[in-house]
C-alpha cells in the first residue's frame, strides 16, 4: 500500500465525509485517496474511477482488504460516460483530485451532467480545494 501524500492527506481531510456515505472518486490514480477515504466512512462505499487500465490495475493490487470488506470498488471508466448500474444507490458525495476535465483544464460540461446524474439530491461535489457544491448547483 502506497503512502499517502501531504497534499492528498490535506485533500481527504477537507471532505465532509460522514460514516455510512457513498462517495464517488474520479481520477482515483493508484487508489491512495480512495483506501484514505474508505477508512473515514465506516460502513460506507467508495467507488473510485478512472480512464486508465494500468491506474485501475495498480488501485486494484494496494487495495486486497478494503475491496474484500466490501467498501472499495474501481471501475475503468471515464466520468463524462459514467452511469450507474441498474439498481444503484446514487451517491452522497463525489470529488476529483487535478482532474483536467472538471479543474478547467478541459470542457467539462458531459462530465458535470454525468456527476449531476449520479449524485442524490442534496449530494455534494468537491473538485480539488473549491468549497462543496450541491448536486442542484451543477451547471451541466
Amino acid at each position: 500500500m502506497r503512502q499517502i501524500s501531504d497534499r492528498l492527506q490535506r485533500a481527504v481531510d477537507a471532505l465532509p465525509l460522514a460514516p455510512g456515505m457513498r462517495v464517488l472518486e474520479v481520477g482515483c490514480g493508484p487508489g491512495v485517496a480512495a483506501r484514505a477515504v474508505a477508512a473515514r466512512i465506516g460502513e460506507g462505499k467508495v467507488v473510485a474511477i478512472d480512464r486508465s487500465a494500468t491506474a485501475i490495475a495498480q488501485a486494484v493490487r494496494g487495495s486486497a482488504a478494503e475491496m474484500e470488506a466490501g467498501r472499495l470498488e474501481f471501475r475503468c471508466a471515464s466520468i463524462e460516460g459514467f452511469t450507474l448500474d441498474r439498481g444503484e444507490p446514487r451517491f452522497d458525495l463525489a470529488y476529483a483530485q487535478r482532474v483536467g476535465v472538471l479543474d478547467g483544464r478541459h470542457d467539462g460540461r458531459r462530465a458535470l451532467a454525468a456527476l449531476k446524474q449520479v449524485l442524490k439530491p442534496g449530494g455534494l461535489l468537491v473538485i480539488d480545494d473549491r468549497p462543496p457544491i450541491s448536486a442542484e448547483e451543477i451547471d451541466a
